[in-house]
């Protein structure tokens, strides 16, 4: 296991654990993410992953655990590690009645940019974020997509080694949540290590690095590529029918397929462990009188592993509760 101060690894953490009253939000997390690298931290809502980054931004005290953020002490030196980094939220406070030079010539006295610094400082992140002639323009009058990358420029004007971005993309349309996606791609290849919140699968597949997070518990991590090989461990199936609802009811009552999901004109199946390929699939529903036109197996998805791993964590504690409950009887 890395150790705490491993120079390699941007943050490190063990056993960090955060708890509400009796609410246990963030359990026990050991958490690795590397130098220059773009680290996805994936989890349905109420899962732990805000709670875990105000956690590692020195924002919120730990309840229990240690950790280092760019080799500082969580719990000694939090001020630091505010100073050091970079923080964005999915409501990052932009000032709307200031233009966006003004903005940013804010946010670079707020992380106290020297200010000899701070004119090429702000040039070159206007440059970055591709806001080039709006810089008298409102930050009010942005759209949802400039407004990202003007706060995402904001965060970076001190020019910190590390970001956070907490869902940085949520209700951005698809054009310039792309465009944000490139513009971070770009950072870390540059160097800057990147952990990123996000419930868009398609973001998912381009991070180097996931941590999956299930009430408080990192349940899976790897690279998009190792966790598919090693931690899947179960087929997935697309079908093309002429009658797509009528090949959903038949597969729905059918063990071997854990999970239909209509996917556009075709249905993607997670197979149950040990059930049939596509043959059988096609078979099975031929034998139903339910025609295909194709059944193929397909590498798995983001979106699998994440269905998956969590049905598969539910469905462990429910066995757990039950146990609980028979041996207390007993």
């Amino acid at each position: 296991m890395t150790g705490l101060d491993d120079p390699a690894f941007a943050v490190v953490t063990r056993g960090l654990t955060k708890r509400f009253g009796r609410v246990l939000a963030v359990d026990h997390l050991d958490l690795e993410v590397r130098r220059g690298e773009l680290y996805g931290f994936l989890g349905p809502n109420g899962a732990g992953k805000s709670t875990t980054l105000r956690m590692l931004c020195g924002i919120m005290e730990p309840t229990e655990g240690e950790g280092r953020v760019l080799g500082i002490d969580l719990r000694d030196n939090p001020e630091r590690i505010k100073s050091a980094i970079g923080y964005m939220s999915q409501r990052f406070s932009l000032y709307d009645d200031l233009t966006v030079d003004e903005n940013l010539t804010f946010y670079a006295r707020v992380y106290m940019v020297p200010r000899a610094e701070r004119t090429p400082r702000i040039d070159r992140m206007l440059r970055l974020a591709d806001l080039v002639g709006r810089e008298r323009q409102l930050a009010a009058q942005l759209s949802g997509g400039y407004r990202q990358r003007l706060a995402l420029a904001c965060a970076l004007v001190h020019g910190p080694r590390l970001i956070f971005l907490d869902e940085p993309t949520a209700g951005v349309d698809p054009v310039s949540r792309r465009t944000f996606w490139a513009l971070i791609r770009r950072l870390a290849d540059e160097g800057t290590t990147i952990l990123v919140t996000t419930h868009y699968m398609d973001e998912a597949e381009l991070c180097d690095s996931l941590g999956f997070i299930y009430q408080g518990r990192l349940i899976a991590t790897g690279s998009p590529a190792s966790i598919k090989s090693q931690a899947f461990g179960r087929l997935v199936v697309e079908i093309a029918a002429p009658d797509p609802r009528a090949a959903a009811d038949a597969l729905g009552d059918w063990d071997a397929v854990e999970e239909v999901v209509r996917a556009g004109a075709r249905l993607r199946l997670i197979m149950a462990p040990g059930a049939p390929g596509a043959h059988g699939v096609a078979e099975y529903l031929h034998a139903r009188s339910v025609p295909t036109t194709l059944a193929v197996e397909v590498e798995p998805s983001v979106e699998d592993l994440f269905v998956s791993f969590v049905d598969k964590e539910r469905k462990g504690r429910v066995r757990d509760q039950l146990r609980a409950v028979v041996e207390g009887r007993a």
